[in-house]
């Protein structure tokens, strides 16, 4: 899709909750591509509008990125002579401004791929945020909806050693004791937004007794969710468990984007 206006272009990526950078030619000496107030915008995946093309605005967008990946909220100008070294003949010199606007999504780590699992990377996938979903066993991500990544590994624990600070973490395997098992490692980063386990009250209280053994203290305890959901939608399908936790996981998100706004 072609946007010819700037402010629509940020308008549907905020919508979105998706980071881009504005770039922004400031001034222009000489032959230029563009005159000075020309912008574009830049995402991790994709660019629109332009700047004047060339290897000028290849070298923009590379920076514009790099600028999200690293997660840069200052904005940063640079100067651009366009001779032969830059691939271009104008010859001129530009100067260009970058504005980082980044969204904070969260990123979601989903512990397994049975139906409940399935239920509700099914539905996290519709909503602005980043999905890892892991599981060891073979065969199981089927449908794998757009976007999401999965994960295989020998272990799950390393999922959790490699999640980002900030990190969604939910917790609904097949096995209990590797549920236990991610509990604890879960517990011990302890930077998570969000920690949930699938589960019942007992089950609530054999782990609070078996984490607490272990030097969780009751406070670190009750940061972890469980049951995990929406106490006011009850239901054991896996669509109505799904829903629960999506919906949880919802509230979280929102509070935090009315903190940062």
């Amino acid at each position: 899709m072609i946007y010819h206006d700037w402010i629509g272009v940020l308008h549907r990526l905020r919508e979105k909750r998706e980071s881009c950078v504005l770039v922004t030619v400031l001034s222009e000496r000489g032959s230029v591509p563009r005159d000075s107030g020309s912008k574009m915008v830049v995402t991790a995946q994709e660019s629109f509008l332009t700047i004047g093309g060339g290897h000028l605005e290849f070298q923009c967008i590379a920076l514009a990125r790099d600028m999200i990946a690293r997660g840069r909220q200052s904005p940063h100008s640079e100067d651009f002579s366009l001779g032969a070294r830059l691939g271009q003949c104008c010859g001129g010199m530009t100067s260009i401004l970058f504005e980082p606007l980044l969204q904070a999504q969260p990123q979601i780590q989903v512990f397994g791929a049975g139906h409940v699992g399935q239920a509700l990377v099914s539905l996290l996938a519709t909503l602005p945020c980043h999905i890892d979903w892991i599981d060891s066993r073979p065969g199981l991500f089927t449908p794998v909806p757009p976007g999401v990544r999965t994960h295989q590994p020998d272990d799950p624990l390393d999922a959790v050693t490699d999640a980002a600070p900030g990190s969604y973490f939910v917790v609904m395997t097949h096995h209990h004791p590797l549920d236990l098992a991610l509990c604890e490692a879960i517990l011990r980063r302890g930077d998570y937004r969000y920690f949930g386990v699938i589960g019942s009250q007992t089950k609530r209280q054999r782990f609070d007794y078996r984490l607490a053994g272990k030097g969780f203290s009751a406070q670190q305890l009750a940061t972890m969710r469980c049951p995990v959901g929406l106490p006011d939608v009850k239901g054991k399908l896996p669509a109505e468990i799904a829903v629960s936790v999506a919906g949880e996981i919802i509230s979280i998100y929102q509070q935090e984007a009315t903190k940062e706004g």
